[in-house]
C-alpha cells in the first residue's frame, strides 16, 4: 500500500480567493519543488513549514481528517477537504483521489501548476510562482497570483475562469515576540490599482492571517 509524506492536518477556513470563509479539512503534504523567496521569481518568501512530515497510508490519512473534525456537526453538507503543501503534485495519485471521493469529501488542492494532477479533483487552485513556461496544468477553477509593488499584471498561460491577485506578505516580530503579518510595503495598493486597471481580476487578500487562523 502507497504512503504519503503528510507534514500536518488540521480543520479551519480557507482564508483566500474564490471559496475564502469556507470550512475545509486541509492537508498538508511535505515537499516541495520550488523555493520562493522575496529575491526570487516568486517576489516573497515563504512561511510554510513543510519539510518535516509522517508517513500515511490512504485510510490512516482519512481516519485524521475525520478525527480533525470530529466535533463537528456537518448534517448533509458536503465536507470539503483542501490537499496543499508544500506541493501536494508531487504525492497526490489517482489512487488517493478516488479514495477520497468514496470516503464522501469533496476535493480542492492547491498547486503551484509545475506539475500534471490527476483527473476527478473538484476544484483546482493554481497559485504559479515560476516563468509561465514551466507550468504543466493545463486548467484551473482559479489563478491566484502574489504580487509586490512594482510587478506587472500576468499573462497566464493557463485556463482560468477567476483570475485573481494576492499582495505579498511578510511576517514581522510583534512587541511580545508573536508572529504578525502584514502586506510588503505598497504591496496591497499596488494591487488594488492592477484590479482597477485590469477588471478582469479580482484582489483576494490572505485573509486568514489577518484572521490569526492558519
Amino acid at each position: 500500500m502507497k504512503h504519503y509524506m503528510v507534514n500536518e492536518i488540521f480543520y479551519s477556513l480557507q482564508g483566500e480567493g474564490m471559496r475564502a470563509g469556507t470550512p475545509n479539512v486541509f492537508v498538508r503534504f511535505s515537499g516541495c519543488n520550488l523555493t520562493c523567496s522575496r529575491d526570487g521569481e516568486a517576489g516573497f518568501d515563504c512561511d510554510t513549514e513543510f519539510t518535516s512530515g509522517r508517513k500515511m497510508a490512504a485510510p490512516q490519512l482519512h481516519q485524521e481528517m475525520c478525527e480533525a473534525m470530529k466535533r463537528v456537526d456537518v448534517g448533509k453538507r458536503t465536507v470539503w477537504c483542501i490537499l496543499t503543501g508544500g506541493e501536494p503534485a508531487l504525492q497526490v495519485d489517482p489512487s488517493l483521489v478516488a479514495f477520497l471521493h468514496e470516503a464522501g469529501w469533496a476535493i480542492a488542492i492547491e498547486t503551484n501548476g509545475t506539475r500534471v494532477l490527476p483527473p476527478g479533483i473538484d476544484w483546482i487552485s493554481c497559485s504559479p510562482k515560476s516563468a509561465e513556461h514551466t507550468l504543466r496544468l493545463e486548467r484551473a477553477d482559479e489563478l491566484r497570483y502574489v504580487r509586490h509593488a512594482g510587478q506587472g499584471i500576468p499573462r497566464p498561460s493557463i485556463e482560468a475562469a477567476n483570475l485573481l491577485l494576492s499582495p505579498a506578505f511578510e511576517t514581522i516580530e510583534g512587541p511580545n515576540g508573536e508572529p504578525l503579518h502584514r502586506p510588503l510595503k505598497g504591496a496591497l495598493e499596488w494591487c488594488i490599482g492592477l484590479v482597477k486597471e485590469n477588471p478582469r481580476w479580482r484582489l483576494s487578500v490572505q485573509q486568514h492571517k489577518t484572521w490569526h487562523i492558519r
